[in-house]
């Protein structure tokens, strides 16, 4: 395994002669770079449930995701270095050989249940299903899906500390809303905030925000009443782990001039947006914009196995 290394994050700038014409300066924050399984947002929104989990005297996390989740992946690795046996509740039905992030996953130690979707997206967090999950697994600390609670917001709100520039726009992809409510959290209300989100109808998004910065307020006693963020719906592509030949495209490209690689569910969505925007808008004209690189690259690979097709 690697050192965690959270506080050398790069911000590396990207050029484009539209951008040049429009005075827009667009920067990367490279947090992909911070560890290569527990990378981006998956250890921001890992770190202070590892450090709680740990202080509580548990051995074992217990969360949830889809069989290609990053989260899930992130949640194996972060068991594995520091010391957590790890369960994973899967949704859908088993399917062997296993895909390339469980089977990752498994080489980490995590075990797996495999859970109906009707069930899962109803029922993971039933009482009564957890009192089983406990009395098969053993005793552990709950980690939500994709690991968004409020020491998953806490961990976020760190994001920016490697931002060395001045900028007027930060951006961010957005699954659950935990990365854009630590960005939220922290960011000086005189900058603009975007959110991207990954999912179809993401609108949704903007009541499970609220609900993290409340519960992130209380839980640490900081107020949070900001205005400066929306989200843009517009990018999603047809929906979570959806993609199309111009997304694959523009992500290939992008590594190719800029050396940056993106993954296709999020952060290739996010700076796909991005780019509209900037070449069919004046939005985005004068400004100097920050996109958060949310790492989750062992992605791409579940893509190439079922599409057949080469990543970057």
């Amino acid at each position: 395994m690697y050192r965690v290394d959270e506080n050398n994050v790069p911000l590396q700038e990207v050029t484009e002669d539209f951008l040049v014409k429009k005075n827009i300066k667009l920067f990367v924050l490279r947090e992909d770079l911070i560890h290569p399984e527990i990378s981006g947002n998956k250890w921001r929104k890992l770190k202070y449930n590892c450090v709680e989990a740990k202080e509580k005297g548990y051995s074992q996390l217990l969360t949830f995701g889809g069989a290609y989740s990053n989260h899930i992946a992130a949640t194996a690795a972060a068991g594995k270095e520091f010391g957590f046996k790890t369960v994973g509740i899967i949704r859908g039905e088993e399917t062997l050989p296993l895909n390339n992030t469980l089977k990752q996953a498994s080489e980490y130690g995590m075990k797996f249940k495999y859970v109906n979707r009707c069930f899962y997206r109803n029922e993971k967090y039933n009482s009564e299903f957890l009192k089983n999950l406990k009395s098969e697994f053993g005793d552990f600390y709950l980690v939500p899906e994709g690991g968004s609670n409020y020491f998953a917001v806490k961990g976020c709100s760190e994001i920016i500390s490697n931002i060395s520039i001045d900028y007027d726009v930060i951006t961010c992809a957005c699954g659950t809303g935990g990365t854009i409510s630590g960005i939220i959290a922290s960011v000086d209300k005189s900058k603009e905030i975007i959110g991207f989100p990954a999912l179809k109808g993401g609108e949704f998004l903007i009541e499970n925000i609220q609900k993290l910065l409340h519960d992130f307020s209380i839980q640490f006693d900081y107020q949070v009443s900001k205005s400066n963020w929306i989200l843009n719906t517009d990018f999603h592509f047809g929906g979570y782990g959806k993609i199309t030949l111009d997304l694959v495209e523009f992500v290939t490209r992008f590594k190719q001039q800029n050396k940056i690689p993106l993954d296709l569910i999020y952060t290739g969505k996010m700076l796909f947006g991005i780019y509209h925007l900037a070449k069919f808008s004046d939005v985005f004209n004068n400004k100097t914009i920050v996109a958060v690189h949310t790492g989750g690259l062992q992605g791409n690979a579940g893509f190439e196995e079922r599409l057949g097709i080469r990543i970057n």
